[in-house]
Parts: C-alpha cells; sequence; structure tokens
C-alpha cells in the first residue's frame, strides 16, 4: 500500500521528470503525430478511454497507429501501417503520455490503463490495482512487452487473454501496490529504459 508521503513523493517525481522530457520529447512527439497523420488519413493524435486510480475514466492520448481499410459487414476495418508496426514496436506511440503524467491522471510506473471491462470490474482484494495511478510502465508491461506476438500466436487470442495475460497482469500489479517503495519504481523505471 502506497502511504500519503509516498504518494506525494510519486507525484513529485512524475511532475519533476515531465517538466524536464516535455522540452526534449515535444518536437518529436509533434512530428511523429504529423506522421501518422500522413499515413493513416485519420488525425494523428488518437484519445481513447481507459481506466485510471478508483476506477475512474479519462482520456489516454497515443499516436495513431492504424490506418483506415475498406467496410467489411457494415464496420471499418483498421490494420497496422509500416509506420505504425515501426512506433508500436518501439513504443513511440506512448510518448504523448507524458500529457497524462502531466495532467495527474498517470504515473510513470504502475498498471497499464485498461480498457473498461477489465480493471473496472476487479472485485475483492483484486481492487487494490486501482489504488495507484496506471503507468506509462510498470513489472507488468516488462513482461509482457511482447504482448501483442504472444496473443498473435494463440488460437483465441481473446480467451487466452482474459484468463492468462490478464490473470497474471492483476496478480503481477497486486505485488507492485502492497510491496511499493519509490526505489522499485526507480528499478522499474531503469530496466523499462534499458529494455526499450
Amino acid at each position: 500500500m502506497i502511504s500519503r508521503p509516498q504518494a506525494r513523493l510519486k507525484r513529485g517525481f512524475d511532475i519533476l521528470l515531465a517538466v524536464l522530457l516535455t522540452p526534449v520529447l515535444l518536437l518529436p512527439i509533434c512530428l511523429l503525430i504529423v506522421l501518422a497523420r500522413y499515413d493513416t488519413g485519420l488525425s494523428g493524435l488518437f484519445l481513447q478511454t481507459r481506466i485510471g486510480q478508483w476506477g475512474k475514466p479519462f482520456k489516454i492520448y497515443k499516436i495513431r497507429s492504424l490506418r483506415q481499410g475498406v467496410h467489411r459487414l457494415g464496420h471499418m476495418d483498421y490494420h497496422t501501417s509500416a509506420f505504425g508496426s515501426f512506433i508500436r514496436r518501439y513504443k513511440l506511440d506512448e510518448l504523448p503520455q507524458l500529457f497524462n503524467v502531466l495532467k495527474g491522471e498517470m504515473s510513470f510506473v504502475g498498471p497499464r490503463p485498461d480498457l473498461p471491462g477489465f480493471a473496472d470490474v476487479l472485485e475483492g482484494e483484486d481492487r487494490i490495482i486501482l489504488e495507484v495511478k496506471p503507468g506509462i510502465t510498470g513489472s507488468a508491461t516488462l513482461k509482457y512487452k511482447n504482448e501483442e506476438l504472444i496473443l498473435a500466436q494463440q488460437s483465441n487470442p481473446e480467451h487466452y487473454n482474459r484468463t492468462v495475460i490478464w490473470k497474471d497482469k492483476v496478480e503481477i500489479n497486486k505485488r507492485y501496490v502492497k510491496n511499493y517503495s519509490f526505489s522499485l519504481d526507480l528499478h522499474i523505471l531503469l530496466k523499462s529504459l534499458k529494455n526499450s
């Protein structure tokens, strides 16, 4: 459990790091948004509803990596372009989440924010995950850095995600919250940078 002083230290670190990174990353973020717009023909910035601290929904910022395709049975089909695959592979599509951190919706380290239907429906002890702000990186993110590849190898990716990966992520994230320390955040952050 994160105490109030620990939460203040964590938030202070997030603000300091985000303020230091913003001038350095602002131009690359803008350039990637322009390139994504050119590549996809859609807005280069993608907003999606995710579940945040205390189960509160928020809009996460990402650089668009999917290109609009043809209509199939009344639904628009989307596929990843070469540019989209590149930015997803190196997690460049997540750079705009720096602004989610500045707004206080996310932290640099914590459980990844999920789509509605996952974290917001947790029950019992599992809801401890919602006591912290979601993060850009975390222990579960490191373990499942090749999640898309793992899912692509499954005969039923959605079922595998819900019954295997999601359950494991919940356990990993519970351990993170229960054993939280600022040094743990620094360790995860440095390990994420090393593995990127």
